[in-house]
């Protein structure tokens, strides 16, 4: 049997700097726990089979519904159902932890410049 390493989310935030690009830093159960830096406004998009969840590690951010907005600060999470269209976004930086199911694309069914075709693992 192999004992699990942790892994420390600071550190993994450490080794990289820009905005929008999710990193997967562990995966489990054909799901990928991804970590992002985000500043600005993302894209519109939606997953049409899989949940995305977000969680708050540093800063604020808010996720725009097409019914509404919901603001979620550190330590503060939420999860977004398969088909619903969102945009999050940000004034200030902030750090989050994003699950989503492996492979499935940062922009979901929408395809935008901001899509990311392979994440890098970290």
């Amino acid at each position: 049997m192999i004992t699990p390493t942790p892994i420390n989310l600071a550190d993994k935030l450490e080794q990289f700097s820009d905005h929008w690009n999710p990193r997967i830093a562990a995966t489990y159960n054909n799901n990928e726990v991804r970590l992002a830096k985000l500043k600005g406004d993302f894209d519109w998009h939606s997953h049409a089979e899989t949940d995305e969840l977000f969680l708050v590690l540093e800063g604020a951010i808010g996720i725009e519904f097409r019914d509404g907005v919901q603001h979620l600060k550190r330590g503060e999470m939420i999860v977004v159902p398969a088909g619903v269209e969102h945009r999050p976004f940000c004034e200030n930086e902030a750090h989050v932890m994003i699950m989503d199911r492996a492979g499935e694309p940062n922009t979901g069914i929408n395809p935008s410049a901001r899509t990311r075709e392979k994440l890098e693992a970290i």
